[in-house]
């Protein structure tokens, strides 16, 4: 199998001539392009050499055949979505103050472009890269930049989803500038890993939450302890959780994992995913099962507008 490319015109070629079981490495050249995966319409040719080829428009590319191909891609498209995808990366560090990244916290960005994106700010120093795929965004203090937690660190690297909880869950979403002296964690693992025998460890979490982000974890646990946590005022903390259920997809993903959730999470889920006008079908889905009859102590987000209607004491 070959794979030639050239550069023409503002459009990229490339060239492959492959079986049915070089699949997987086209489909690996094409990710790492950074193409868009809408649907296409497929243009077929004849070659002189009487074999059949299609030229499959990146705007509009869909499957690929088992013969040969050509693939024309509009190569200023391809540089401008690396350069959207970079700076989206940027603004949400910038955002998301001192914490640690990882690519996953990304899943909604071309994954190419944000691997470029995090290793060229590791060598900038906007980031510091702590372990492989692990990158912490540090702050200045009255002491010097913030260092992360080895315990936090720890709990990047480890196989099963592990969600920060307590404080920790605090600071990762912006609600509070401390670093506990001890991490406190959150997995669905039926025991605590070695790595973080120094940190508390709360087992047997929901399996719902395995392909949550590190963001959207906390935002479960900072829910569960019922926002004590959080330095801001009600309001302010009110308002930061709101920026950051914003994200219809990430709401929905959310929403989707407290089907397994204590209902006080539930219920604050859906207070505060009704001030985002969020869809009826889920916040139907977040109401269905709660008892009509119980009422649940918000704690710090008991001023919701809607807490009342969703059942808050």
């Amino acid at each position: 199998m070959q794979f030639v490319a050239a550069c023409s015109r503002g459009f990229i070629v490339l060239v492959a001539e492959l079986a049915a079981a070089d699949m997987t490495a086209l489909y690996s050249t094409l990710s790492g392009l950074d193409l868009p995966r809408d649907r296409s319409r497929k243009v077929e040719t004849e070659r002189p050499c009487g074999q059949k080829w299609q030229v499959l428009l990146a705007k509009n590319l869909t499957q690929i055949g088992i013969a040969g191909y050509v693939l024309v891609v509009n190569a200023a498209k391809i540089q401008k979505s690396r350069r959207s995808a970079s700076a989206t990366v940027r603004e949400r560090i910038a955002r998301g103050g001192q914490r640690l990244w990882k690519h996953s916290d990304f899943a909604d960005l071309p994954s190419g472009a944000v691997a470029q994106a995090l290793s060229r700010f590791a060598k900038e120093g906007i980031l510091q890269r702590v372990a492989k795929g692990v990158y912490y965004h540090s702050e200045p203090t009255s002491f010097g930049p913030s260092i992360p937690s080895s315990d936090a660190v720890a709990a990047e690297t480890f196989n099963a989803p592990v969600h920060p909880s307590g404080l920790s869950a605090a600071n990762v979403l912006g609600l509070s500038t401390q670093n506990p002296r001890r991490g406190e964690f959150a997995t669905h693992a039926a025991a605590a890993p070695r790595a973080l025998r120094n940190a508390l460890v709360h087992t047997g979490r929901p399996l719902t939450r395995t392909e949550l982000t590190t963001e959207e974890g906390a935002i479960l646990e900072f829910l569960r302890q019922r926002g004590v946590y959080s330095d801001l005022p009600p309001d302010a903390t009110a308002e930061r959780l709101r920026r950051l259920l914003a994200d219809d997809e990430r709401f929905r993903r959310l929403v989707r994992a407290a089907q397994s959730e204590p209902p006080r999470v539930r219920a604050m889920l859906g207070a505060l995913g009704e001030e985002l006008h969020k869809s009826p079908k889920l916040l139907g889905q977040l109401r269905h099962g709660l008892n009509p009859l119980s009422r649940f102590d918000f704690g710090r987000l008991e001023s919701l507008r809607y807490a009342r209607e969703w059942q808050a004491k």
